[in-house]
């Protein structure tokens, strides 16, 4: 399944909703969980960003609809990017510039 990289920064109602439910965190994971999408990895960072999480989904669409749907709540904005695996990425490129060309 391809992999995506979910970057995302609170907004003042998703600091305070955090600060006094950090357990709200699991509860958004459940909520992507729900609609198709696993969490294989979350951090929290300092920064312009304040999570990033490592997402699988079965496509593009699904993973637009997770984003549009957490940012309709108002509390965060994501910048969602596809991640390729570098034995992947290695792959597709071939034997790089020329090569059997």
């Amino acid at each position: 399944m391809p992999k995506f990289v979910m970057l995302s920064t609170l907004g003042p109602d998703g600091h305070a909703r955090l600060r006094d439910s950090p357990e709200r965190l699991r509860e958004v994971n459940a909520d992507v969980e729900s609609m198709g999408v696993k969490v294989l990895e979350q951090f929290a960072l300092l920064g312009p960003y304040d999570f990033l999480n490592i997402l699988e989904a079965p496509d593009e669409l699904t993973m637009a609809k997770v984003a549009t749907t957490l940012a309709a709540r108002g509390t965060l904005k994501t910048l969602t990017l596809t991640a390729v695996e570098v034995e992947d990425f290695i792959a597709a490129m071939g034997g790089g510039v020329g090569a059997g060309d």
